[in-house]
């Protein structure tokens, strides 16, 4: 499984096994229940067929009588088979988590398998938009959710592209752009190749990190190697916003590259 140097509780999950993927959500949710937080399940049929998936949930029918287990149709939580509108997702889980605060839970986890709403290219990008979105705003509030995939009906590189707007994933990607903390508004891990410098670039569009104060600083401690492909699609965003990307590694290579091609819109800050 690939995972970044600071994971808070953001997993795609790709499976081709549903009874794996219960197994999995029973887990996850049983931890939720006991660590206090409101739990949801969030995923295709009614909350009967829903029900029938936690059947080994210790307390299912106790936590869904006083509402500590929700289990939410995937149309109820998303805008099912349309293109979902980041933004406005982000505010329906801002709003159920402060409403399990105000409840008395300590936070929200949830289990979505949201294979649904990413059939087409136009879903997809719309998607990842909003794990993005949703990646920021759970490292800051007590929010935690799994974001599962169905293998058997997404392809490889339909799953590449949202499996890599994780911090952690099982699914079998080289990099992962996520949330950063403290000055970063992004942090990057993993390997940058010509195999894969495309899907950064599509990642980059998508996540669209905003400069702070003219820096694009993204934290990048865990990112392995960097092909110039990828400096170059930085330095194209970087034009975008006005700014200088800021990548800060521990790969002096990243900084000898940035010199060779002159690329005045990338700085790097080797740190060991």
């Amino acid at each position: 499984m690939s995972t970044s140097s600071t994971t808070y509780g953001h997993l795609c999950l790709a499976y081709d096994d549903p009874a794996a993927l219960d197994a999995r959500a029973v887990a996850h949710l049983a931890a939720g229940l006991a660590a206090g937080e409101q739990v949801w399940l969030v995923g295709p049929g009614d909350p009967d067929a829903l029900a029938g998936r936690l059947e080994r949930l210790p307390g299912r029918d106790a936590a869904l009588s006083r509402r500590a287990l929700r289990l939410v149709p995937v149309e109820q939580a998303y805008r099912h088979d349309e293109v979902v509108d980041p933004e406005k997702q982000v505010r329906a889980y801002a709003a159920a988590t402060r409403d399990a605060l105000a409840a008395g839970y300590t936070g929200l986890r949830v289990v979505a398998e949201a294979t649904t709403l990413v059939r087409s290219t136009a879903q997809r990008e719309a998607f990842a938009r909003y794990e993005h979105l949703i990646d920021r705003w759970m490292r800051r509030h007590p929010m935690s959710a799994i974001c599962a995939y169905d293998r058997r009906e997404l392809s490889d590189a339909a799953i590449a592209e949202l499996a890599c707007m994780h911090p952690e994933t099982n699914a079998d990607v080289l990099f992962r752009l996520h949330a950063g903390g403290g000055d970063a508004v992004a942090e990057l891990g993993g390997e940058l190749d010509p195999s894969n410098h495309r899907l950064f670039a599509a990642a980059l569009d998508r996540a669209d990190p905003r400069p702070v104060g003219g820096r694009l600083v993204l934290e990048a401690a865990g990112l392995r190697f960097v092909d110039h492909r990828c400096l170059l699609h930085l330095r194209e965003h970087a034009r975008r916003h006005d700014a200088t990307a800021v990548l800060r590694t521990s790969r002096s290579a990243a900084a000898r590259l940035v010199e060779l091609l002159d690329l005045s819109e990338v700085r790097v800050e080797v740190v060991r």
